[in-house]
């Protein structure tokens, strides 16, 4: 069956835009797409529609296609709690904690699982399009790979190899792999792409035709920067980094934890003209002239906690509540808002508790059974959904802050209104929820409806990339011997 791998040569060069972008320009086109990644490192998650947990560019991309994302798009996942060890998600569902050096001597046993998803997609579709991670380059982490080479061969995917010429050396990069593969894993890249390019792209011309030279590899087109990108949920925190303020009215601030997770939560707040939103870095304090503090889910509860008050942030949002500021958590940060944080089973490293923060009247236990969950219901009269992915139970006379529309109730508010927590991952992205919290802080919403936002985004990203792209010789090599218009 037609099928297409979209690798690079290193991470954040764009694969998953790309990915996007082909996905919703074949479904335009009016083929049946699939997205595919085998295995995605990433804290920033999504629920499926099958119940499990899938990276949120696959999810997005099963919007690009116009379909519902299931745990086949991405049946390996990790999600890393320290800088050498990470949770491992097979198919939706938790299966344990692997440090670095021993899963990359297990993970060719998850091959066959990789292998079994793709197909189960291939069976439904016209056309799969597949993301690798990382770079096929790597050749350290050559043997028994699942994520690109070693995929692609198994599955007998062609390859297209995408270059970033934004961070430079573009030329080395693509010409570097073509140095470094062997044989075998040099066979399956039928061409390559350049993306991110700003500027008069005649001027490239030349260092495209070295590339050819070089490798042999067609060129199947040049990428624009895409501005329409801006729109998407982002997946690598790597781009928080660059994430700047506005000039609204308030001013809205989420300090930057260690483990930070699912921040595309506030892709919708970062939208709007009255909000001036602000990503803190470590070693900065927190603002003084803030409005709201928001601590965000992490992959890491208690040990995020710990960085936490290790920036000084615990003494800042202190001070914070004192002048009457209002604070929000959600998930993890809802967590740390307690009282206290036990996880005597070690679920997230070693067994072990710490007091919270003392704001909220709650308090968690970690366990090993992860909740995954659409949800939805209303933040006093506005209507609100999302979806549950946590660890934990959280308990306490709190008062709820929500209300479930099939009758439970969810999160806990302080006595005063000013301090409150959830579990609900994109809770600002219907209007109505929005605008109710925004008013809460003397703000109006512009009443911006978030999924059609990232929708026009894709249709822009299709339309760009059917003017960049040989949109013809990429079907000739994904194997479509036609492409309904």
């Amino acid at each position: 069956m037609p099928a297409l791998m979209i690798q690079g040569c290193g991470s954040d060069v764009g694969k998953s835009v790309l990915v996007a972008g082909l996905c919703r320009l074949f479904a335009n086109r009016g083929l049946t797409v699939r997205p595919f990644k085998p295995q995605n490192m990433s804290n920033n998650a999504a629920v499926a529609a099958d119940g499990g947990e899938i990276g949120r560019a696959q999810a997005l991309q099963a919007i690009a296609c116009r379909t519902p994302p299931t745990v086949d798009m991405n049946p390996v996942l990790l999600k890393p709690q320290s800088d050498t060890g990470a949770q491992l998600i097979v198919r939706g569902r938790m299966a344990g904690t692997w440090e670095a050096r021993g899963y990359q001597a297990a993970k060719a046993g998850l091959l066959d699982t990789v292998v079994e998803s793709f197909r189960r997609l291939e069976a439904q579709a016209d056309l799969v399009i597949v993301e690798g991670a990382g770079s096929p380059a790597e050749t350290n982490l050559r043997a028994g790979d699942i994520a690109n080479m070693g995929f692609a061969i198994a599955a007998g995917v062609p390859v297209v190899l995408v270059g970033d010429i934004d961070r430079g050396h573009v030329i080395a990069a693509l010409v570097g792999a073509h140095a470094v593969l062997d044989d075998g894993d040099r066979a399956m890249i039928r061409g390559f792409l350049i993306n991110k390019f700003r500027g008069d792209p005649t001027l490239f011309d030349e260092g495209r035709a070295e590339i050819v030279r070089r490798t042999g590899w067609a060129d199947l087109g040049m990428a624009p920067w895409l501005a329409a990108a801006r729109s998407l949920p982002a997946e690598d925190a790597v781009v928080l980094d660059r994430a700047g303020g506005g000039g609204g009215r308030v001013k809205i601030v989420v300090p930057l934890l260690s483990r930070i997770a699912n921040f595309d939560d506030f892709d919708a707040l970062r939208a709007e003209p009255a909000v001036d939103f602000v990503f803190v870095p470590p070693r900065t304090p927190l603002p003084g002239d803030a409005d709201l503090v928001i601590l965000p889910g992490t992959k890491a509860t208690l040990a995020d906690l710990a960085f936490l008050r290790a920036q000084g942030w615990d003494i800042d949002l202190a001070a914070h509540v004192r002048r009457g500021g209002r604070v929000l958590g959600l998930c993890g940060g809802y967590q740390m808002l307690g009282r206290r944080i036990s996880d005597p089973d070690g679920v997230e490293g070693e067994a072990g508790e710490a007091e919270g923060l003392g704001l909220l009247d709650v308090g968690t236990v970690l366990t090993g059974e992860k909740t995954l969950r659409p949800v939805s219901g209303r933040f006093g009269e506005a209507a609100f959904e999302g979806y549950e992915m946590h660890v934990g139970r959280t308990t306490g006379p709190a008062a709820p802050m929500l209300t479930l529309d099939d009758g439970g109730d969810e999160g806990a508010v302080s006595a005063d209104g000013r301090v409150a927590g959830c579990y609900v991952h994109g809770l600002f992205n219907r209007p109505q929820a929005r605008a109710a919290i925004l008013a809460r802080l003397g703000a109006a919403s512009s009443g911006l409806d978030q999924g059609q936002l990232v929708d026009e985004a894709l249709d822009a990203l299709a339309a760009a990339l059917e003017q960049a792209f040989d949109i013809e010789a990429l079907m000739e090599i994904a194997g479509l011997g036609g492409c309904r218009r």
